[in-house]
Protein backbone atom coordinates (compact mmCIF):
# COMPACT_ATOMS: atom_id res chain seq x y z
CA UNK A 1 0.00 0.00 0.00
CA UNK A 2 1.14 3.36 -0.86
CA UNK A 3 1.64 5.92 1.62
CA UNK A 4 -0.80 8.31 0.19
CA UNK A 5 -3.76 5.38 0.13
CA UNK A 6 -2.42 4.71 3.58
CA UNK A 7 -3.19 7.75 4.67
CA UNK A 8 -6.65 8.15 3.14
CA UNK A 9 -7.55 5.10 4.84
CA UNK A 10 -6.05 6.72 7.93
CA UNK A 11 -8.27 9.92 7.60
CA UNK A 12 -11.02 7.64 7.59
CA UNK A 13 -10.13 6.28 10.83
CA UNK A 14 -8.99 9.03 12.94
CA UNK A 15 -10.04 12.40 10.79
CA UNK A 16 -6.99 14.43 11.05
CA UNK A 17 -6.25 17.07 8.03
CA UNK A 18 -3.44 16.29 5.40
CA UNK A 19 -1.42 18.89 7.51
CA UNK A 20 -1.42 17.19 10.66
CA UNK A 21 -1.08 13.99 9.00
CA UNK A 22 2.17 15.28 7.61
CA UNK A 23 3.51 16.46 10.17
CA UNK A 24 2.57 12.66 12.21
CA UNK A 25 4.20 11.15 9.78
CA UNK A 26 7.42 13.38 9.92
CA UNK A 27 6.88 12.78 13.70
CA UNK A 28 7.15 8.72 13.47
CA UNK A 29 10.01 9.01 10.98
CA UNK A 30 11.83 11.22 13.66
CA UNK A 31 10.96 9.21 16.83
CA UNK A 32 12.31 6.02 14.81
CA UNK A 33 15.75 7.86 14.15
CA UNK A 34 15.53 8.96 18.04
CA UNK A 35 15.54 5.35 19.36
CA UNK A 36 18.50 4.43 16.94
CA UNK A 37 20.59 7.19 18.14
CA UNK A 38 19.35 6.60 21.68
CA UNK A 39 20.59 2.74 21.35
CA UNK A 40 24.08 4.35 19.98
CA UNK A 41 23.98 6.52 22.64
CA UNK A 42 23.58 3.67 25.52
CA UNK A 43 26.71 1.79 24.09
CA UNK A 44 28.82 4.17 23.88
CA UNK A 45 28.43 5.72 27.58
CA UNK A 46 28.12 2.23 28.61
CA UNK A 47 31.57 2.31 27.23
CA UNK A 48 33.19 5.02 28.91
CA UNK A 49 31.31 5.00 32.13
CA UNK A 50 33.27 3.34 34.50
CA UNK A 51 32.05 3.52 37.79
CA UNK A 52 31.43 6.97 37.77
CA UNK A 53 27.74 7.54 39.59
CA UNK A 54 27.24 10.60 37.36
CA UNK A 55 28.07 8.77 34.24
CA UNK A 56 25.68 5.70 35.49
CA UNK A 57 22.79 7.84 36.19
CA UNK A 58 23.20 9.70 32.68
CA UNK A 59 23.42 6.14 31.10
CA UNK A 60 19.86 5.03 33.13
CA UNK A 61 18.66 8.06 31.60
CA UNK A 62 19.40 7.44 27.84
CA UNK A 63 17.75 3.37 28.74
CA UNK A 64 14.72 5.98 30.04
CA UNK A 65 14.55 8.15 26.87
CA UNK A 66 13.55 5.02 25.21
CA UNK A 67 10.21 4.78 26.93
CA UNK A 68 8.02 8.03 25.66
CA UNK A 69 10.05 7.63 21.76
CA UNK A 70 8.63 3.70 21.79
CA UNK A 71 4.79 4.44 23.45
CA UNK A 72 4.24 7.24 21.00
CA UNK A 73 4.48 5.33 18.15
CA UNK A 74 2.88 2.48 19.88
CA UNK A 75 0.17 4.83 21.13
CA UNK A 76 -0.23 6.57 17.67
CA UNK A 77 -0.81 3.14 15.74
CA UNK A 78 -3.54 2.25 18.42
CA UNK A 79 -5.15 5.67 18.21
CA UNK A 80 -6.02 4.71 14.63
CA UNK A 81 -8.32 2.06 15.44
CA UNK A 82 -11.96 2.84 14.12
CA UNK A 83 -14.71 3.27 17.04
CA UNK A 84 -16.85 0.33 17.60
CA UNK A 85 -18.98 -0.61 20.36
CA UNK A 86 -17.06 -1.79 22.88
CA UNK A 87 -15.02 1.27 22.30
CA UNK A 88 -17.52 3.70 21.35
CA UNK A 89 -15.21 7.01 21.59
CA UNK A 90 -12.57 4.93 19.61
CA UNK A 91 -8.91 4.40 21.03
CA UNK A 92 -7.42 8.35 20.97
CA UNK A 93 -6.75 7.51 24.48
CA UNK A 94 -3.81 5.42 24.15
CA UNK A 95 -1.83 8.79 23.86
CA UNK A 96 -2.70 9.36 27.42
CA UNK A 97 -2.24 6.28 28.56
CA UNK A 98 1.43 6.24 26.69
CA UNK A 99 1.80 9.72 28.42
CA UNK A 100 1.13 8.25 31.61
CA UNK A 101 3.48 5.14 31.34
CA UNK A 102 6.09 6.96 30.28
CA UNK A 103 5.96 9.46 33.61
CA UNK A 104 5.55 6.28 35.60
CA UNK A 105 8.76 5.06 34.31
CA UNK A 106 10.73 8.43 34.90
CA UNK A 107 9.53 8.81 38.53
CA UNK A 108 10.49 4.95 39.45
CA UNK A 109 13.67 5.33 37.74
CA UNK A 110 14.11 8.96 39.46
CA UNK A 111 13.77 7.60 42.85
CA UNK A 112 15.76 5.03 42.44
CA UNK A 113 18.84 7.07 41.06
CA UNK A 114 17.90 9.61 44.10
CA UNK A 115 18.34 6.87 46.74
CA UNK A 116 21.69 5.56 45.02
CA UNK A 117 22.80 9.32 44.92
CA UNK A 118 22.07 10.29 48.20
CA UNK A 119 23.73 6.47 49.37
CA UNK A 120 26.83 6.78 47.55
CA UNK A 121 26.83 10.62 49.73
CA UNK A 122 26.54 9.10 53.01
CA UNK A 123 29.20 6.10 52.84
CA UNK A 124 31.52 8.59 50.68
CA UNK A 125 32.12 6.68 47.90
CA UNK A 126 35.42 7.32 45.89
CA UNK A 127 35.13 6.37 42.33
CA UNK A 128 38.21 5.86 40.43
CA UNK A 129 38.50 7.11 36.56
CA UNK A 130 41.64 5.89 35.42
CA UNK A 131 43.79 5.97 32.16
CA UNK A 132 42.41 4.60 29.06
CA UNK A 133 45.25 4.12 25.67
CA UNK A 134 43.87 5.99 23.00
CA UNK A 135 46.22 5.65 19.00
CA UNK A 136 49.02 4.50 21.20
CA UNK A 137 48.93 7.14 24.18
CA UNK A 138 47.67 7.02 27.56
CA UNK A 139 44.63 9.52 28.17
CA UNK A 140 42.53 10.27 31.41
CA UNK A 141 39.68 8.34 31.13
CA UNK A 142 37.62 11.84 32.15
CA UNK A 143 38.22 13.25 28.84
CA UNK A 144 36.51 10.21 27.26
CA UNK A 145 33.48 10.74 29.32
CA UNK A 146 33.11 14.49 28.51
CA UNK A 147 33.73 13.76 25.31
CA UNK A 148 30.96 11.22 24.36
CA UNK A 149 28.82 12.78 26.53
CA UNK A 150 28.66 16.25 24.90
CA UNK A 151 28.79 14.69 21.41
CA UNK A 152 25.54 12.81 22.05
CA UNK A 153 23.86 15.10 23.69
CA UNK A 154 24.00 17.70 21.00
CA UNK A 155 21.69 15.97 18.59
CA UNK A 156 19.47 15.31 21.10
CA UNK A 157 18.66 18.86 22.12
CA UNK A 158 18.52 20.05 18.37
CA UNK A 159 15.84 16.93 17.63
CA UNK A 160 13.87 18.51 20.97
CA UNK A 161 13.49 21.29 19.60
CA UNK A 162 12.19 20.23 16.49
CA UNK A 163 9.82 17.31 17.97
CA UNK A 164 7.93 20.56 20.23
CA UNK A 165 7.02 22.19 17.46
CA UNK A 166 5.17 19.27 16.04
CA UNK A 167 3.59 18.38 19.29
CA UNK A 168 2.37 21.57 19.19
CA UNK A 169 0.89 20.75 15.77
CA UNK A 170 -0.54 17.52 16.96
CA UNK A 171 -1.66 18.67 20.30
CA UNK A 172 0.59 15.40 21.12
CA UNK A 173 1.67 15.57 24.87
CA UNK A 174 3.42 12.47 25.15
CA UNK A 175 5.52 13.58 22.00
CA UNK A 176 6.11 17.37 23.97
CA UNK A 177 7.55 14.65 27.10
CA UNK A 178 9.51 13.26 24.72
CA UNK A 179 10.34 16.30 23.01
CA UNK A 180 11.13 17.81 26.49
CA UNK A 181 13.78 15.24 27.77
CA UNK A 182 15.88 15.60 24.58
CA UNK A 183 15.86 19.29 24.97
CA UNK A 184 16.71 18.93 28.62
CA UNK A 185 19.64 16.61 27.82
CA UNK A 186 22.01 19.79 28.11
CA UNK A 187 21.84 19.36 31.44
CA UNK A 188 22.60 15.95 31.97
CA UNK A 189 25.43 16.51 30.13
CA UNK A 190 26.42 19.67 32.08
CA UNK A 191 25.71 17.68 35.35
CA UNK A 192 27.87 14.64 34.21
CA UNK A 193 30.49 16.68 33.26
CA UNK A 194 31.07 18.67 36.45
CA UNK A 195 30.95 15.18 38.60
CA UNK A 196 34.14 13.76 36.40
CA UNK A 197 35.79 17.06 36.57
CA UNK A 198 35.16 16.84 39.90
CA UNK A 199 36.95 13.36 40.63
CA UNK A 200 39.65 14.43 38.35
CA UNK A 201 40.28 17.95 40.89
CA UNK A 202 39.94 15.44 44.43
CA UNK A 203 36.45 16.56 45.11
CA UNK A 204 34.81 12.76 45.38
CA UNK A 205 31.28 14.25 46.28
CA UNK A 206 30.87 16.09 43.13
CA UNK A 207 30.38 12.57 41.02
CA UNK A 208 27.50 11.88 43.71
CA UNK A 209 25.87 15.37 43.81
CA UNK A 210 26.27 15.28 39.99
CA UNK A 211 24.09 12.02 39.75
CA UNK A 212 21.79 13.37 42.51
CA UNK A 213 21.01 16.87 39.92
CA UNK A 214 20.47 14.26 37.30
CA UNK A 215 17.70 12.89 39.04
CA UNK A 216 16.23 15.01 40.71
CA UNK A 217 15.70 16.42 36.57
CA UNK A 218 14.29 12.62 35.71
CA UNK A 219 12.11 13.11 39.07
CA UNK A 220 10.74 16.38 37.94
CA UNK A 221 9.90 15.04 34.64
CA UNK A 222 8.05 12.41 36.03
CA UNK A 223 6.00 14.12 38.45
CA UNK A 224 5.30 16.74 35.61
CA UNK A 225 4.14 14.56 33.13
CA UNK A 226 2.04 12.24 35.38
CA UNK A 227 0.00 15.40 36.69
CA UNK A 228 -0.45 15.86 33.20
CA UNK A 229 -1.85 12.42 32.36
CA UNK A 230 -4.15 12.02 35.66
CA UNK A 231 -5.69 15.35 35.12
CA UNK A 232 -6.72 13.88 30.95
CA UNK A 233 -7.41 10.28 32.54
CA UNK A 234 -9.51 11.93 34.64
CA UNK A 235 -11.46 14.40 32.48
CA UNK A 236 -9.94 17.28 33.32
CA UNK A 237 -10.39 20.37 31.44
CA UNK A 238 -8.63 20.39 28.41
CA UNK A 239 -5.40 22.16 28.31
CA UNK A 240 -2.99 22.97 25.83
CA UNK A 241 0.00 20.55 24.36
CA UNK A 242 2.05 22.04 27.27
CA UNK A 243 -0.07 21.57 29.69
CA UNK A 244 0.53 25.78 30.96
CA UNK A 245 -2.96 27.18 30.69
CA UNK A 246 -6.62 25.77 29.70
CA UNK A 247 -7.08 25.08 25.98
CA UNK A 248 -8.84 28.65 24.07
CA UNK A 249 -11.14 25.82 22.78
CA UNK A 250 -12.56 25.73 26.50
CA UNK A 251 -13.98 29.01 25.43
CA UNK A 252 -13.93 29.10 21.94
CA UNK A 253 -16.80 26.80 22.05
CA UNK A 254 -19.16 28.72 24.42
CA UNK A 255 -18.66 32.05 22.08
CA UNK A 256 -19.59 30.02 18.85
CA UNK A 257 -22.83 29.06 20.49
CA UNK A 258 -23.35 32.66 22.05
CA UNK A 259 -23.26 34.16 18.83
CA UNK A 260 -26.74 32.38 17.95
CA UNK A 261 -30.02 34.66 17.84
CA UNK A 262 -31.89 31.56 19.35
CA UNK A 263 -28.99 30.98 22.53
CA UNK A 264 -29.50 32.71 25.66
CA UNK A 265 -26.64 31.01 27.57
CA UNK A 266 -24.81 27.91 27.20
CA UNK A 267 -21.41 26.01 28.83
CA UNK A 268 -19.59 23.61 27.53
CA UNK A 269 -17.64 20.42 29.07
CA UNK A 270 -14.22 20.27 26.89
CA UNK A 271 -12.15 16.88 27.91
CA UNK A 272 -8.59 15.81 25.85
CA UNK A 273 -8.99 12.62 24.65
CA UNK A 274 -5.89 12.53 23.28
CA UNK A 275 -5.07 14.43 19.73
CA UNK A 276 -8.47 15.05 19.67
CA UNK A 277 -11.35 16.59 22.20
CA UNK A 278 -14.82 15.27 23.40
CA UNK A 279 -17.44 18.55 23.52
CA UNK A 280 -20.88 18.15 25.84
CA UNK A 281 -22.73 21.59 25.21
CA UNK A 282 -25.39 22.71 27.29
CA UNK A 283 -27.32 25.05 25.43
CA UNK A 284 -30.70 27.08 27.19
CA UNK A 285 -32.78 28.57 24.48
CA UNK A 286 -33.88 32.13 24.69
CA UNK A 287 -37.81 31.88 26.18
CA UNK A 288 -40.28 30.26 24.13
CA UNK A 289 -37.96 29.71 21.51
CA UNK A 290 -37.45 25.91 20.12
CA UNK A 291 -34.50 25.88 18.00
CA UNK A 292 -35.00 24.05 14.70
CA UNK A 293 -32.84 20.51 13.85
CA UNK A 294 -31.42 22.99 11.24
CA UNK A 295 -30.12 25.31 13.35
CA UNK A 296 -28.76 22.54 15.70
CA UNK A 297 -26.77 20.93 13.16
CA UNK A 298 -26.06 24.71 11.53
CA UNK A 299 -24.36 25.15 14.88
CA UNK A 300 -22.64 21.93 15.74
CA UNK A 301 -21.53 22.16 12.36
CA UNK A 302 -20.20 25.93 13.02
CA UNK A 303 -18.12 24.63 16.69
CA UNK A 304 -16.51 21.33 14.67
CA UNK A 305 -14.99 23.53 11.76
CA UNK A 306 -13.40 25.78 14.77
CA UNK A 307 -10.68 23.32 14.47
CA UNK A 308 -9.92 19.94 13.44
CA UNK A 309 -9.13 18.68 17.38
CA UNK A 310 -13.38 18.88 18.17
CA UNK A 311 -14.63 16.07 15.87
CA UNK A 312 -16.84 14.58 18.54
CA UNK A 313 -19.83 17.23 19.91
CA UNK A 314 -22.21 16.63 22.08
CA UNK A 315 -25.49 18.70 21.83
CA UNK A 316 -28.04 19.42 24.88
CA UNK A 317 -30.76 21.77 25.24
CA UNK A 318 -31.49 22.48 28.84
CA UNK A 319 -34.41 24.68 30.63
CA UNK A 320 -31.85 26.19 32.57
CA UNK A 321 -28.20 24.91 32.68
CA UNK A 322 -27.32 23.60 36.24
CA UNK A 323 -23.88 24.68 37.72
CA UNK A 324 -23.08 20.94 38.33
CA UNK A 325 -23.57 20.11 34.57
CA UNK A 326 -21.26 22.53 33.80
CA UNK A 327 -19.25 24.28 36.06
CA UNK A 328 -18.18 27.73 35.14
Amino acid sequence: MTPEAKDAQDSRRNEMPEKQRAVLRKAIKLEWATIAWVLFSIVLVGIVAGQSQAMRSAWIEDMLSLVPPIAFLLASRISKAVATRKHPYGKHRSIVIGHQAAALALLIMGSLLIYEAVSALIKGERPPIGLAILFGHDVWSGWLMIGVMISVSIPMVIVGRVKINLAKDLHDKLLYADADMAKADWGTAVASTVGVLGIGLGFWWADAVAALVISASILRDGVINMKAAISDLGDGRAMTYDNSAPHPLNDDVEKAALEMHWVKDARARVRDQGRFFHTELFVEPVEGYTPAPEEITSLVKQIQDLDWKLQDVVFSIVGKIARLQAPS
